[in-house]
């Protein structure tokens, strides 16, 4: 049963950090870095509502505090190790406040909240 859990949560946390890179690649491709930052600011939670939600009424294998401690954690580790070491070749991304830290808090946020909202799924 953990091993279910950790290679959901894992599952989960690793779409939902591809799909807030791709709505942030193609923002960017299309508009300016501050508007796609402010783009991605309110596409990560979003992502990570609808799919927290589906996590949990379909399985909640774990509460909504270590889901969305382990998301978020999940998300960090991921931006760290490629888009930090191979797409953007610097740890910069990490001093923006817009581009890294409020959407860290607000997927944290937003995972949480979507498991206190969703409860356990039914038997």
């Amino acid at each position: 049963m953990i091993l279910k859990a950790a290679l959901l949560v894992l599952a989960f946390a690793a779409v939902g950090w591809a799909l807030c890179g791709a709505s942030l690649a193609v923002a960017r491709a299309l508009i300016s870095l501050r508007a796609a930052l402010w783009i991605h600011l309110a596409a990560a939670p979003a992502i990570f509502a609808v799919l927290s939600w589906v996590y949990f009424r379909q399985w909640g294998l774990t509460t909504p505090l270590q889901t969305a401690a382990a998301f978020t954690l999940i998300v960090v580790l991921l931006d760290a190790a490629i888009v930090a070491q191979f797409i953007e070749r610097s740890y910069a991304m990490f001093f923006s406040i817009l581009g890294t830290w409020l959407p860290f808090v607000l997927i944290f946020l937003a995972t949480w909240a979507s498991g206190q909202l969703a409860g356990r799924p039914a038997p």
